[in-house]
């Protein structure tokens, strides 16, 4: 299945956190987006990997998405190398997404930056011909999306682009809750974290309505690009 938008993201709900908005907004728009997990987010503090596989399916089935896999990188301790930059090369040749969307650059958990630096590189190499690929015992062709944009995350950056996600805003937070291990979960036995506070919750919503009122919308979300992004039309800017 070739892809339009593929969403590279090193934990099971930084793709609801970052960028779920602009994920249901292009399925309603026809187009066909994908999330690729690195790692089953077997670190976090609540819940297992376990529980977070089933909370990333049902979190799927809210988004519309049509297909989400995880690499089962090793949380906490993948590195961008060779052999972690080709299972991301295959992945991408395996999709051939005209636009990929990542983890941040720069955040407070360092398995972010790591990731958004690890898809870029994948990004790269995986269009350059004289690397070699298999899927399935099948040879892949070279490919490199055209667009790779970063989702902004914890730490605010001041982003390149805002995509205005007012009328999927409610689509965005069922997204997120479908993780009812990891937010604004009464807690019982298990620690309460960074995450599982009303107040971190309300900071994503109120973070969606910063950049929304940035471009006379009421919800956004933030990218930033490594690249200047030329447009084709001027009157068609907000």
């Amino acid at each position: 299945m070739k892809l339009d938008i593929l969403v590279l993201a090193v934990h099971p709900d930084d793709a609801e956190l970052g960028c779920s908005g602009t994920i249901a907004r292009y399925i309603a728009e026809g187009r066909k987006v994908g999330i690729v997990d690195f790692t089953r987010g077997e670190l976090g503090t609540r819940g297992s990997a376990e529980i977070r596989d089933q909370e990333a399916a049902d979190s799927a089935r809210i988004l519309g998405l049509h297909v989400r896999e995880n690499l089962r990188f090793r949380d906490g301790f993948f590195k961008n190398d060779e052999p972690h930059q080709m299972a991301v090369v295959r992945m991408l040749r395996k999709y051939r997404p005209e636009i990929v969307l990542t983890n941040a650059l720069e955040d407070r958990h360092p398995d972010h930056g790591r990731a958004g630096d690890l898809s870029n590189d994948a990004c790269f190499l995986s269009g350059l011909p004289r690397i070699s690929s298999q899927d399935n015992g099948q040879e892949q062709e070279a490919w490199r999306p055209r667009l790779v944009l970063q989702f902004i995350q914890d730490r605010y950056l001041k982003p390149d682009v805002i995509i205005d996600i007012t009328p999927y805003m409610d689509t965005k937070i069922a997204s997120i809750k479908a993780f009812r291990t990891q937010f604004l979960s009464p807690g019982g036995e298990q620690p309460q974290t960074y995450i599982s506070s009303p107040d971190f919750f309300e900071s994503v919503i109120g973070r969606a309505r910063e950049f929304g009122k940035s471009i006379g919308t009421t919800y956004g979300e933030g990218f930033t690009s490594r690249k200047l992004i030329g447009v084709a039309n001027l009157f068609e800017l907000l």
